[in-house]
């Protein structure tokens, strides 16, 4: 049986736990591509694995989009560009369409027009391997400033705690997974809170020393993370200190360096 490949042509997806009901633990942005895995038995909802991080859901059947295996591979390996503002618009099949920060857009140095529908685009954006430095991430971060949370959310309008790290840090060039307890083992750990700078990941522990929450650490021993919605809080060494109630909200893990 021949494999099929898909690819997300609409400003968001979202990617369901079950093929009836379940809940949204993902999406997928314009321009990200995948593999389809089946369908379900009422052929409502396809089930995909995502070629960026792997992960495996469903997708509403009506918003799969189908592309040839050749599409699929040169987006895999091609150096596509990554939108980096909070809203841009993608000419479409001669339509404009809104588009998120975080999407992916087929423009390279390769010539791939022939493969897919014509686009047009003029907004920001970046080459996809482009490795950027802290001064970026926290900058990237900022824009998702407000955001409301929303399980499974990746995008400036909806978002969660390992939505943030990984968007802010695919924009910015680096390639982390979706889950949060594996986001904890990227990079090099920081020995101690003093030598945490911004861009850093500072990860928050249960009492029984599990990964729960993550954060990006900002200037001026500040985090940027998920709770309620995208807010700036204090950090130190044993958390997060919300500064309105005068509590610490998370127990401090780990920090970890992505960038060097």
């Amino acid at each position: 049986m021949e494999q099929d490949f898909g690819v997300c042509r609409l400003s968001v997806v979202p990617v369901w736990s079950e093929p009836r009901d379940g809940f949204q633990f993902s999406q997928l942005l314009f321009g990200e591509v995948y593999e389809v895995i089946t369908s379900s038995k009422d052929r409502k909802r396809t089930q995909i694995k995502t070629n960026f991080d792997d992960v495996q859901g469903w997708i509403d059947t009506a918003q799969h989009v189908l592309v040839a295996p050749e599409y699929f591979e040169q987006a895999t390996h091609s150096d596509f560009k990554i939108t980096t503002d909070i809203v841009s618009t993608i000419l479409y099949k001669k339509n404009p369409l809104p588009i998120v920060m975080g999407s992916i857009v087929p423009i390279s140095t390769s010539e791939l027009f022939k493969l897919d529908h014509q686009f047009a685009f003029n907004g920001e954006a970046k080459p996809i391997s482009q490795k950027r430095d802290g001064d970026f991430i926290q900058t990237t971060a900022l824009r998702y400033l407000h955001a409301p949370y929303v399980p499974g959310g990746k995008n400036p309008f909806g978002i969660c705690s390992q939505g943030l790290i990984q968007m802010v840090f695919k924009i910015s060039g680096y390639a982390l997974p979706w889950n949060l307890e594996l986001q904890a083992l990227a990079g090099k750990k920081i020995e101690t809170f003093s030598q945490a700078r911004k861009g850093d990941l500072a990860f928050f522990k249960d009492k029984t020393g599990g990964i729960i929450h993550a954060g990006i650490v900002l200037d001026e021993n500040k985090i940027i993370h998920c709770s309620g919605q995208i807010r700036i809080d204090h950090l130190d060494e044993k958390g997060i200190f919300q500064p309105g109630t005068k509590i610490y909200t998370h127990t401090l893990a780990s920090i970890q360096r992505v960038v060097n």
